[in-house]
C-alpha cells in the first residue's frame, strides 16, 4: 500500500523523464535564441523565433503534467495564439521591407539606364 506523500516508482520515472525533457528543451531554446540573433537571413531568424515559441509551449504543457495544474494548459493555448500572431506580424513587416527594397532597387536600375 502506497502512502499518499510518497511517489511510486512509475511516478518517479515520469518525473525524471519530464525533468529531462525540460532540460533538453531549455537547451534547444537557447540554441534557437543564438540562431535568432546570428541568423544569416531574416527568414532564419523568423523560423528560429517560431521554433522558440513552439518549444516554450511544449515546456508549459510538460510543466502542466509535472505539477498537475490544469490552468497551465490554458496559458499554453494563449501563448500559442500570441506566438502565432507574433510570427505573422514579423513576416508581414519583413515582406513589406523586402518589397520596399526591391522597388527602390528597380527604380535605381531604371534611373541608371
Amino acid at each position: 500500500m502506497v502512502v499518499t506523500g510518497e511517489l511510486t516508482a512509475l511516478e518517479m520515472a515520469y518525473r525524471t523523464v519530464f525533468v529531462g525533457a525540460l532540460i533538453f528543451l531549455a537547451l534547444m531554446v537557447f540554441l534557437c535564441l543564438i540562431r535568432a540573433v546570428k541568423g544569416p537571413s531574416v527568414a532564419d531568424r523568423i523560423v528560429a523565433v517560431n521554433m522558440m515559441g513552439t518549444m516554450v509551449m511544449v515546456m508549459i504543457a510538460i510543466l502542466a503534467l509535472l505539477l498537475k495544474e490544469g490552468y497551465l494548459v490554458d496559458i499554453c493555448l494563449i501563448y500559442a495564439m500570441i506566438s502565432f500572431l507574433a510570427v505573422i506580424v514579423l513576416t508581414k513587416v519583413y515582406m513589406g521591407v523586402h518589397k520596399e527594397n526591391e522597388s527602390a532597387r528597380e527604380e535605381q536600375e531604371n534611373g541608371n539606364h
